[in-house]
């Protein structure tokens, strides 16, 4: 096989004339377009002496591709304000792809901005044990336009906790009234994205969403944020006023038990009296309290001779009234006691009259 020589390939559909053979390699003529086929694999079925008087054919040069027409920049379309657009109102929402399949399926997230100003936002997320945001969307979104922010996964609601959004309100090309900077955080309740009855109709949407007020008439939406930890602190500090008050009101009606009536010190030793529920407190718990109480009355009132006091003690089986009487005679004896008025009191009262203390006499020393 030499060069002018005309082949067809033996393993494959085609053939044509050899222009060169560089090594084992011959390069044919195939309806103009040179292929490299292996001289093996080509079989000779004319030579080139029956073709001496045909010239070689030319190679082609190369087409020059058409040059592209300079595509003119597309015109930018003036901002048509609408009615009543002065006025900031801005929504989220979020779209799912398929709401049929809401386990499998991804979230597509909206900003409908409803004004006639141009919108600088930016919108992170964070798990609620994080500390630190991620940032899901920044960017200018135009007047009058329900914009694609981003699309979420159900992998990624496991970080969504938390979601804030900041943004800038402002007017190109025009003179306009200055709003202040919005910055609204959220708390997401991921679970919702997981049931069907949340997602709701929204009038920004052709289908339901889990929509989200950022701005309302201007203002920012503030979704309160509340923390765990400090809700049980208040409640504990609560719990602690509320101990104080009814330790407080005890006393007080401890105190108000002891009534001054015509120079008498009335003082009721009843245990409803002292105390406004006596459940967790066994019989001698109340014994307790209440020798407590009239010690603390004839503390009060040993100086002052000739003051009368009533204990009210109450008939009962006479256990409170023994151990009054016991107290009268070791620890406050020399006073004068008796029942107080029956007709006043019944059975259930006894009376001491403060006598005043008589000092120690020294006693004489003895001679040796």
């Amino acid at each position: 096989m030499k060069i002018g020589d005309t082949v067809r390939y033996l393993n494959a559909v085609g053939g044509g004339r050899v222009v060169r053979i560089d090594g084992d390699m011959a390069y044919v003529d195939d309806d103009g377009f040179e292929t490299p086929v292996l001289v093996r694999e080509c079989v000779v079925i004319s030579h080139a002496s029956a073709f001496a008087d045909v010239p070689a054919p030319t190679p082609t040069a190369p087409k020059a591709r058409p040059q592209k027409e300079d595509t003119p920049a597309p015109t930018k379309l003036p901002v048509i304000e609408t009615k009543g657009g002065d006025i900031l109102n801005l929504v989220l929402g979020f779209e799912p792809e398929n709401i049929k399949t809401l386990s499998q399926t991804t979230f597509n997230a909206y900003l409908v901005n409803d004004s006639n100003y141009y919108i600088y936002l930016a919108v992170m997320s964070r798990a609620t044990e994080d500390k630190s945001w991620t940032l899901r969307y920044d960017g200018l979104v135009e007047p009058n336009i329900q914009e694609f922010l981003f699309e979420l996964t159900s992998a990624d609601l496991s970080h969504f906790d938390r979601m804030e959004v900041q943004y800038l309100a402002f007017k190109r090309d025009r003179d306009f009234e200055s709003k202040a900077p919005g910055r609204t955080e959220l708390k997401i309740e991921t679970t919702k994205f997981a049931r069907l009855h949340c997602f709701r109709p929204n009038p920004y949407f052709d289908t339901p969403v889990i929509a989200y007020d950022l701005a309302i008439d201007d203002r920012a939406v503030t979704q309160p944020v509340y923390d765990a930890a400090a809700i049980a602190e208040g409640m504990a500090k609560k719990e602690r006023d509320i101990r104080r008050q009814a330790q407080a009101e005890q006393k007080a009606a401890r105190h108000a038990s002891a009534k001054q009536k015509n120079d008498v010190i009335e003082v009721d030793l009843h245990a409803s009296a002292m105390f406004d529920s006596t459940d967790n407190l066994s019989a001698a718990d109340i014994l307790n309290f209440q020798i407590d109480r009239f010690t603390e009355v004839m503390n009060a009132n040993l100086r002052k001779p000739g003051t009368r006091i009533v204990f009210i003690h109450g008939k009962g089986e006479g256990v409170l009234r023994q151990a009054i009487m016991k107290e009268l005679t070791h620890r406050f004896k020399g006073h004068d006691v008796q029942d107080a008025s029956f007709r006043e009191y019944g059975f259930g009262a006894t009376q001491v009259t403060i006598r005043p203390v008589q000092p120690q006499q020294p006693q004489a020393r003895r001679r040796k």
